[in-house]
This record gives C-alpha cells, sequence and structure tokens, in this order.
C-alpha cells in the first residue's frame, strides 16, 4: 500500500501533467480575428475587474466608459494593483498570467505584462497560452445570431484545430422576435405563433448550423426563473425543435441556469448576478427525454447540492464545472468534495468560462490546485479504509475528470 507521501506524489504529478478539455468558454481561434481577446489590455478589463475596481476608484461608471481600453486597462491597475492588494480571485489571476510569462508585476508593472502578451493573436501565440495552460482544447461558445461570427462560418474560415464549436441558443430561447426577424430574413419560414410549420423550419435551421459548424453540443444559459414543462415560446422550442434534434444528432443540451442579468446596469457587462434557481426543470428534462444529454450547471452555491442529487438519479445529466462566480477556492474545493462524496468521480471537475485567451493559465492553475488538495484527501481516507490504491488508478480518474468524462458523455 502507498504510504502518504508516494499517494500525495501521486495525485501532485498526475493533476500536474493531465491534458485538459476545457469544455466551456468564450474563447475565439485568431482566424476569426474580429472575436478573438487577448493581450494586457484585455485582461486587465475582465468584467470581474471593473467590478472590483469600482469599489476602490472614485470614478463614476460614465466617465469609466468613455475611456479608451488602454486607459481603462490604466484606471483598474491603478485602483487593484496600486492602491489596494491584489488578493480577489480575478485580481491574483492577473499576478499568475504574469508569472506565466516571467513578469514581476512588483517592479515592471502593466507594462511589463504589456510588452509580453499578445494583444492580436496568431496560432502559435495560441498554443503557446494552451500549453502553459496544459489545455489540450477548447470548446468555444459560437453565437448563429451574431452577424459578426456568422461570417467567418458561412465563409468556411479555417481555424485551429484545438478550438471545438458548442451551438449557443440564448437568442433563439430568450428573445424569439429577434430570432423570428432572423430566420424569416435568412431564408427559414418562421412566423410569430410557432405552428408546425415554423418548428419544422427551426429544425431545419438547427441541422443546418450543425452542419455548418459540427458543435460537440447546444448549449443555452438560462435565467434562474427558468422552468420545464411550459406553455411558451421558450418551452416549446425546447420540446418540439430542440431536444428532438438532439437525439437524431445524438448532440447533448448543455444548460447553465441562475444568471440574473444587469442587476447594474451602470456596470454593463459587470452587472450580472446570480440568484437560486429550481431543480424541477432539469428533473423533468431527464425524466421525460432519457434518450437526450444534458450537461448542467448553476450559478448558485446553493444549487450545488439538489444538481449531484439529480444526478445520481438520472444518468443522462453530467454536472460540469464551478461557474462565474462559484470558480474561487473555496467554493471549487467544497463543491467538489461534495460531488466526489455523492457521484464519485463521474462529473467534469471544471471548465474555464474564459472571456481573454491568457485566463485559461491562471483559471487552470487554480483548478488543478483545488484538485490536487481535494483528491489527495478523498485517496488517503481511501487507503485508511483498506483500499489498496495504484498509481493507474489515480491516473484514470483524474484523466476522466479532467477530460474524458467530457468526451465520454457527448460521444455516447
Amino acid at each position: 500500500m502507498a504510504t502518504q507521501t508516494e499517494l500525495a506524489a501521486w495525485v501532485r504529478e498526475a493533476v500536474a501533467t493531465v491534458r485538459v478539455t476545457d469544455m466551456h468558454t468564450h474563447l475565439f481561434p485568431p482566424s476569426f480575428s474580429a472575436l478573438q481577446v487577448s493581450g494586457a489590455d484585455h485582461v486587465l478589463t475582465y468584467h470581474y475587474l471593473i467590478a472590483e475596481a469600482m469599489r476602490v476608484g472614485q470614478l463614476s461608471s460614465t466617465d469609466f466608459w468613455d475611456l479608451s481600453a488602454p486607459s481603462q486597462a490604466d484606471w483598474i491597475w491603478e485602483q487593484l494593483f496600486e492602491k489596494t492588494t491584489p488578493l480577489s480571485e480575478a485580481a491574483l489571476g492577473v499576478v499568475q498570467i504574469a508569472q506565466a510569462f516571467g513578469v514581476n508585476l512588483r517592479t515592471e508593472k502593466l507594462a511589463g505584462l504589456r510588452a509580453k502578451l499578445e494583444p492580436t493573436a496568431t496560432d502559435t501565440y495560441a498554443n503557446h497560452v494552451l500549453d502553459l495552460a496544459g489545455v489540450d482544447s477548447v470548446v468555444m461558445t459560437n453565437d448563429p445570431f451574431d452577424e459578426i461570427e456568422r461570417r467567418y462560418w458561412e465563409q468556411g474560415t479555417p481555424r485551429n484545430r484545438r478550438f471545438h464549436a458548442a451551438l449557443r441558443l440564448d437568442v433563439l430561447l430568450n428573445d424569439w422576435p429577434r430570432a423570428q426577424v432572423y430566420l424569416s430574413n435568412t431564408g427559414y419560414h418562421v412566423g410569430p405563433e410557432l405552428g408546425e410549420v415554423d418548428m419544422a423550419e427551426v429544425r431545419r435551421f438547427l441541422k443546418d448550423w450543425v452542419a455548418k459548424i459540427k458543435p460537440v453540443y447546444f448549449a443555452f444559459s438560462a435565467p434562474d426563473t427558468f422552468a420545464f414543462p411550459e406553455d411558451t415560446v421558450r418551452g416549446r422550442l425546447l420540446s418540439d425543435a430542440i431536444l428532438p434534434v438532439c437525439r437524431e444528432q445524438r448532440l447533448p443540451l448543455a444548460l447553465m441556469i441562475g444568471v440574473r442579468r444587469q442587476v447594474n446596469p451602470h456596470l454593463r457587462s459587470a452587472g450580472d448576478s446570480t440568484a437560486k434557481a429550481s431543480m424541477l426543470p432539469i428533473e423533468a428534462l431527464a425524466r421525460r427525454y432519457p434518450e437526450n444529454k444534458f450537461l448542467v450547471t448553476f450559478l448558485a452555491r446553493e444549487d450545488q447540492h439538489e444538481l449531484a442529487v439529480t444526478a445520481r438519479k438520472f444518468g443522462n445529466v453530467m454536472p460540469f464545472g464551478c461557474w462565474w462566480f462559484l470558480n474561487t477556492e473555496t467554493l471549487v474545493s467544497e463543491i467538489s468534495n461534495m460531488r466526489l462524496e455523492l457521484i464519485g468521480p463521474t462529473f467534469v471537475i471544471q471548465h474555464s468560462d474564459a472571456r481573454v485567451l491568457e485566463h485559461v493559465i491562471y483559471k487552470w492553475r487554480r483548478a488543478r490546485k483545488v484538485a490536487t488538495a481535494v483528491l489527495t484527501n478523498k485517496y488517503q481516507q481511501l487507503q485508511e479504509a483498506g483500499w489498496d490504491l495504484t498509481r493507474e488508478d489515480v491516473d484514470r480518474d483524474v484523466n476522466q475528470l479532467f477530460s474524458q468524462n467530457f468526451w465520454d458523455f457527448v460521444q455516447r
């Protein structure tokens, strides 16, 4: 039986070297140049840091948004790295990104970071960043209703093979009037009432986009009020269009639930918040549609226990990651421990939700640190109970949690 020192070393080495599948991001490949986001100014103007800097500085939100991006970055730097100590998850992340690029922020400051990070990424730079993070591939968030993005897909723009697609359905499900106008203008014969003919056209639209971008899943970010079943446009689109196409194409539907939009609209992208949501829609979906697969995450801490219990009852539900405000060491540790205790290593331990390319570096360094501590403790308990753990057990579990569980789920 391995000693505690040997066991800790096995876990540390397995987690440090595992190649990650980052199964939910907002990243784009360099070839999608108008959408690709990287560089020091974008790292500093991350919406987390905007909200935090507003707590420190005296600048009004109107004056902040009137600044150029470099000036915004300068101001945020002053508030969070000069006036205060960067202890928050997002501010510490900037320091970790700098460290990965060999920049000492105490002496080189923001200028040093600007000199090392590329604001216009090439494939070589993107690959370098992913390798620094130990990320094998990422899954994007792809919106067929975004005019700029749509052009890249329609032109057949080649992309870095490490960037997989996911078809985002937020406009379709949250703003049907806008979606209906777009569909009507692009050759799909749909009216506002969504009769059988209209629904068939929505299904045709979805299948056309599956063929175009080859997504690994469909995705929908839902408010805390999300309900199912319900006799609404959203409910009918789910039951009569989206879920049938998911079954036909063998694609999961990823549900990200609990966003409360624009509680402070003056902060724009930094103004969204969270609220507790109901687990009843997930139970109903999993029970009514056993042939469908559902990747599920909730934004509120209070929903995590119910989600793990629901996953115990339904094999077609896969919990994934600790999203947005949950992506802190404290909460990732708590939630990962709880999931291991209820469903074993049968979930996706984390995703980055990265909006800036370099974010994958600190987000995955943080995730590895937490996973190492959580798994070491669990394995030690297992050995104390008399289970003779092997190095192969550890390697297998770590690979499943960081990558293989996701691929097994989407491809089965």
